[in-house]
C-alpha cells in the first residue's frame, strides 16, 4: 500500500504532468495567440464572423421567402461573388501595393454600411429582391480587395514561422462563429424577422475595426510593397504557373469551391422541401457543419507539414461524402453526415491555404492569394446558379449529388495527372518558413 507522503507526491507529479501536457497542447495549437496584434485581430474576427453568418442565413431565407425560388438564392450568391470572378486578380495586386491594415479598415467599414442598409430596408418593409441583389453585388466588390488583403495580412501579424498555425486558428474562429451565427439567426428570423439579423451584423463590424485600430504598427512584419507599374498581374500569373506547389492546390480549390460548396442553396432546400422544416432546421444544418469544420481546423492547427496527396484525398472524400448525404433517406442520417463533411472539407481548405501561402514569396503573396480567392469564390457565379437550377428542377438530392460528383471526379483527375507525372507529392513537405532575424518592421 502506498504511504501518504508517496501518495501526495504521486498526486503532485501526476497533476504537474497533466498541466504540462495541457500547456504543450495549448502552446502548439494556440501559439499564434501569444502575439498581441493577432489576439486583437482574432477577437474582432469572432464578433464580426458571427454577424456575417447571421446575415448569410437571414439573406438566404429572405430571398427564398420573397421568391420561393432556389434559383433566386443561387443568383444572390452568384452576384455576391461575381466581382471576385471579374476583378479578383486586381484585388491581389492592390493587396501587394497598399498598406494592408489601412486597406482592411476601409473595406470592413464599407461592409458594415451595406449590412446596415439591408437592415433598414428589411425592418421598414420596403425590401425587394432586387435590393438584395444590388447589396450582394456591392458587397462582392468590397470583398474583391478585402479577401486577399485579409488572407495575406496574417503573415504580417505573426511572421512566417507561425503562419500555418494562424491560418488554422482563423478557420477555427470562423467555424466557431458559424456555430453561433446560424443558431442566433434562426431564432431571430422566427421571432422578429430577418432585419434584426442584418442590423446585428452591421454592429459586429465594430469588433474587427476596433481590433485593427488598436494594433501596434511597429510590431507588424510588413511585406515589401510593390510600386505601381505595368505587368504586375501577368508577373503574378507567371509566378504561379511555374510552381506546382501553387498551381495544383489552386486548381483543386477551383473545382471544389465552384461545385461542392453551394451549401446556401442545397441546405435551405433540404430544410424546406425535403424535410419540410423551417429556418431553425436550416440553422441547425449549418451549425452541424460548423462543428465538424471546427474540429478539422483544430486538428490542422497542430499539423506541421502539408502534402499535395492530402489535398487530393481530402477533396475526393469531401465529394464522396456529399453524394452519400444526398442519398440519405432520413433526417437522422443526413444531419450527422454534415459533421463529417465539415471536418473533411476544412482539412482540405486549411491544407490548400497554408500550402499556397507558405510557398509564395512575401512580395507575391497578395497576388497569389488574389488568384486563390478568385478560383475559390469566383467560381460561385458559375456553380451557384447551375446547382440552384438543378436543385429547383430535379430536387435538392440531385443538386447535392451533382456538386459532390464534380468535385470528387475533378480531384481524382488531378490526382491521376500528378501520379502519372510523378508529382503526387512535392519533393519534400512545404516547410514552415523561418522568420528572418533582421526582418524589417513598420
Amino acid at each position: 500500500m502506498t504511504s501518504a507522503p508517496e501518495w501526495n507526491l504521486s498526486q503532485k507529479v501526476g497533476a504537474a504532468g497533466v498541466v504540462a501536457g495541457f500547456g504543450t497542447w495549448a502552446g502548439g495549437t494556440f501559439r499564434s495567440l501569444r502575439v498581441r496584434n493577432y489576439r486583437l485581430f482574432a477577437t474582432g474576427q469572432i464578433v464580426s464572423n458571427t454577424g456575417t453568418w447571421m446575415q448569410r442565413i437571414a439573406q438566404d431565407w429572405l430571398v427564398l421567402s420573397l421568391t420561393n425560388s432556389s434559383t433566386a438564392v443561387g443568383i444572390t450568391t452568384a452576384l455576391q461573388f461575381l466581382p471576385m470572378l471579374l476583378f479578383g486578380l486586381w484585388g491581389g495586386v492592390l493587396a501587394d501595393r497598399y498598406p494592408k491594415r489601412r486597406t482592411l479598415i476601409f473595406t470592413q467599414s464599407v461592409m458594415g454600411l451595406l449590412a446596415a442598409s439591408l437592415a433598414v430596408l428589411t425592418l421598414t418593409g420596403t425590401v425587394r429582391v432586387w435590393y438584395v441583389y444590388l447589396i450582394a453585388l456591392l458587397l462582392g466588390f468590397a470583398t474583391v480587395v478585402d479577401n486577399p488583403t485579409r488572407q495575406s495580412f496574417v503573415t504580417e501579424m505573426v511572421g512566417e514561422k507561425d503562419l500555418r498555425n494562424a491560418v488554422s486558428l482563423n478557420s477555427a474562429i470562423f467555424q466557431s462563429a458559424r456555430l453561433i451565427g446560424p443558431a442566433v439567426a434562426g431564432v431571430l428570423i422566427n421571432a422578429v424577422g430577418a432585419g434584426w439579423a442584418f442590423g446585428l451584423n452591421a454592429l459586429s463590424f465594430g469588433g474587427v475595426l476596433t481590433g485593427l485600430v488598436l494594433m501596434r504598427p511597429h510590431e507588424l512584419f510588413p511585406a515589401p510593397r510593390i510600386a505601381r507599374a505595368k505587368g504586375q498581374l501577368r508577373e503574378g500569373l507567371r509566378y504561379i504557373a511555374g510552381r506546382k506547389e501553387l498551381i495544383w492546390p489552386i486548381v483543386l480549390v477551383g473545382f471544389v469551391g465552384t461545385f461542392g460548396y453551394n451549401w446556401a442553396i442545397v441546405l435551405s432546400a433540404f430544410a424546406k422541401n425535403v424535410f419540410h422544416h423551417g429556418a431553425g432546421t436550416y440553422g441547425l444544418f449549418n451549425t452541424l457543419m460548423a462543428l465538424g469544420s471546427l474540429a478539422g481546423a483544430l486538428l490542422a492547427a497542430r499539423r506541421t507539414t502539408t502534402r499535395l496527396r492530402l489535398l487530393v484525398f481530402a477533396a475526393i472524400g469531401f465529394g464522396a461524402l456529399e453524394i452519400v448525404a444526398a442519398l440519405a433517406p432520413w433526417f437522422a442520417v443526413f444531419a450527422p453526415l454534415l459533421l463529417v463533411i465539415g471536418l473533411v472539407g476544412m482539412t482540405f481548405n486549411n491544407a490548400a491555404n497554408t500550402t499556397v501561402q507558405l510557398a509564395a514569396a512575401p512580395e507575391m503573396r497578395g497576388r497569389v492569394m488574389g488568384v486563390y480567392m478568385l478560383v475559390f469564390t469566383g467560381g460561385t457565379p458559375i456553380g451557384g446558379p447551375l446547382i440552384g437550377w438543378i436543385t429547383e428542377t430535379y430536387g435538392p438530392r440531385v443538386g447535392l449529388v451533382v456538386g459532390g460528383a464534380v468535385a470528387a471526379l475533378a480531384a481524382a483527375a488531378v490526382g491521376g495527372i500528378l501520379y502519372r507525372t510523378r508529382r503526387a507529392t512535392p519533393p519534400a513537405p512545404v516547410p514552415d518558413a523561418v522568420e528572418a532575424p533582421a526582418a524589417p518592421r513598420a
